[in-house]
C-alpha cells in the first residue's frame, strides 16, 4: 500500500497508494531478515502518513514496502489473561504459549454517559488507615504517592489480596516506564506471595521506547474492562507511574514536530489524559477503581501533567519515609492522604467526626513532640498529656499486620471491618483505653480480636 521514505525512533513517514488509513491503525513492515515490524499511524495529510513504530527501527530503510495490518491495536479479551504478564501491545512477557481465545482493539471502549454509575458502593479493603482516613467508593482514581522503600507494593499486594478475598475479584497492574528489574521483582515477589494467578500484568518498560509507554496504559485498561464488562468484578487497577504515560506522550509529539506548551508537553495533554481516565469507572455490572502512582518532577506540584492528573482523581495516598523510619506500617502520611468520601453525606457523621477528632489530636501531638524534646513531658498541662498519650496509642493503632508479609513478620495478618475500626478509634478518644500501655496497639487488627 506504499513505501517508507524517512526514518527516526518514533517517526517513520510513509508515502501512501490509493489506499485508506486513518488515526490508530496498523501497517506492517517485512524485513529482509524475515521479521517484521508494525507501524501505528498518527497523522495523515494527503498521501504522507506518520507513523510510531512499535518496537525498533533498526533494519529499516528507505523505499521499504509497507503493508495493511487490516485492524488496530489488540490485547487479549478472555480469561487466558489471568496469571500472564504482557507487554505493551498485548504479546506475552513470560515466555509461555498463549491460546487466544479473542483478541478486542485496545482503543474501542468508550463509556456512555448512561453506563456510569456514580453511587457506586464504599469498596472496603479492611486496611484500617485507609478505610479510616481515605475510604474509597468503587470507581474511584486514587494517587499513590511514594518513594522506594517506603512500603509501597507491600501496600499494592495488600490491595489485591484483600479485594480478593472480599469480592472474589481480580487485578490488573500496569508498569509503565518501569525498570526491567523492579518489574521481575514484583512478579516474582506476586508468584510467592500466591497472587499471581489473581492478576494480570502488562510492562512498558523503561528501555522501550516512547511508543511501548504510551502503549501499555490502553492495555492494561483492555484487560480491566474485560473483568469488568465481561465477568462483572471490582477490579482493581495499579498503574506505576501513570507520569511517564504523559512524559512518552510528550517525546512523540516532539517526534512528531507538533508545536509543544509549556515544559515541552503536547497542546492534547489535556484529552491524552481524559481518554485514560474516563475509561476507568464504575458501571451497573461491575466497577475499576485504580490507583496511580505519580512521579513529582522536580517535586514540582504545580507542573502541568501532575495537575492534569490531580484533576482527575478522587483522592490521594502519601506514603512517608519518615514514618517508615519510626517502623509504623502501611507507612501513610495521614496530613497529605485525603478522599473525596471524607464526606458527612457519604460517611456519615459518625465516621466524619472521628476524622476531625483524629487528625486534631495528631496534629497537637507533633506540636507537644516539640515542646517536650526541650521543656520535658512534665510541662505539659494534664489536659495536653492526656492528648499526647491518647495520640500516640491512635498512632499506634493505625500500623497493621499484613497477609502478604507473614512471612517475614511472623504476624498473622488482619482483615478489620470499618465498624470495629470506628469502635476503637472512639473508644481510644474517649478514655476507654487510657490505663493501657500503647506498645499493646502496635501491629493489631481490631482491639480484643
Amino acid at each position: 500500500m506504499g513505501k517508507i521514505i524517512s526514518i527516526s525512533e518514533l517517526n517513520v513517514e510513509v508515502l501512501i497508494d490509493d489506499a485508506k488509513v486513518s488515526y490508530h491503525d496498523l501497517l506492517r513492515v517485512p524485513l529482509p531478515n524475515g521479521g517484521a515490524l508494525r507501524l501505528e499511524v498518527q497523522e495523515v495529510n494527503g498521501r504522507m502518513v506518520k507513523t510510531i513504530p512499535l518496537g525498533s527501527v533498526i533494519g529499516l530503510k528507505k523505499g521499504l514496502d509497507v503493508e495493511s495490518v487490516g485492524e488496530g491495536l489488540s490485547a487479549e479479551y478472555s480469561d487466558q489473561i489471568l496469571g500472564r504478564v504482557f507487554d505493551s501491545y498485548g504479546d506475552p512477557l513470560d515466555g509461555r504459549p498463549l491460546n487466544s481465545v479473542h483478541r478486542r482493539n485496545v482503543y474501542d471502549r468508550d463509556l456512555d454517559f448512561n453506563e456510569i454509575d456514580i453511587n457506586g458502593d464504599v469498596l472496603w479493603t479492611g486496611i484500617k488507615v485507609l478505610d479510616f482516613f481515605a475510604p474509597m467508593q468503587k470507581g474511584y482514581k486514587m494517587g499513590l504517592l511514594g518513594g522506594a522503600g517506603v512500603g509501597k507494593t507491600v501496600l499494592i499486594k495488600e490491595l489485591i489480596n484483600n479485594v480478593y478475598k472480599g469480592c472474589n475479584s481480580n487485578s490488573v497492574f500496569v508498569g509503565v516506564g518501569e525498570r526491567s528489574r523492579e518489574g521481575k521483582e514484583l512478579y516474582d515477589e506476586m508468584t510467592e506471595a500466591d497472587l499471581l494467578d489473581k492478576m494480570s500484568v502488562v510492562f512498558g518498560q523503561m528501555g522501550e521506547n516512547s511508543a511501548a509507554r504510551s502503549k501499555a496504559v490502553f492495555s492494561g485498561l483492555t484487560l480491566a474492562e474485560y473483568l469488568r464488562d465481561v465477568k462483572h468484578q471490582d477490579v482493581l487497577l495499579f498503574i506505576d507511574n501513570i507520569y511517564r504515560f504523559v512524559q512518552a506522550a510528550s517525546e512523540i509529539n516532539a517526534e512528531l514536530q507538533n508545536m509543544p506548551i509549556e515544559n515541552g508537553y503536547p497542546a492534547s495533554i489535556e484529552s491524552d489524559v481524559a481518554e485514560v481516565e474516563e475509561r476507568i469507572n464504575s458501571t451497573g455490572n461491575g466497577s475499576i477503581t485504580s490507583f496511580q502512582a505519580i512521579y513529582i518532577p522536580a517535586d514540582d506540584l504545580t507542573d502541568v501533567a501532575v495537575q492534569t492528573i490531580s484533576s482527575h482523581l478522587d483522592g490521594q495516598i502519601v506514603l512517608d519515609r519518615k514514618v517508615a523510619e519510626k517502623g509504623l506500617y502501611p507507612a501513610i502520611d495521614v496530613f497529605r492522604t485525603r478522599s473525596n468520601m471524607i464526606d458527612v453525606e457519604k460517611i456519615g457523621q459518625r465516621h466524619y467526626h472521628l476524622v476531625e477528632e483524629t487528625i486534631r489530636y495528631l496534629a497537637r501531638y507533633q506540636e507537644l513532640e516539640e515542646i517536650i524534646a526541650v521543656l520535658g513531658i512534665e510541662e505539659l498541662s494534664a489536659a495536653d498529656r492526656q492528648i499526647f498519650h491518647r495520640a500516640r496509642k491512635l498512632r499506634n493503632y493505625f500500623t497493621q499486620p499484613m497477609f502478604v508479609a507473614e512471612n517475614f513478620t511472623g504476624i498473622p495478618g488482619k482483615f478489620v471491618a470499618i465498624g470495629d475500626v470506628l469502635n476503637d478509634v472512639e473508644n481510644i478518644l474517649n478514655g476507654v483505653y487510657d490505663s493501657v500501655d500503647e506498645d499493646k496497639f502496635l501491629f493489631i487488627g481490631a482491639i480484643g480480636k
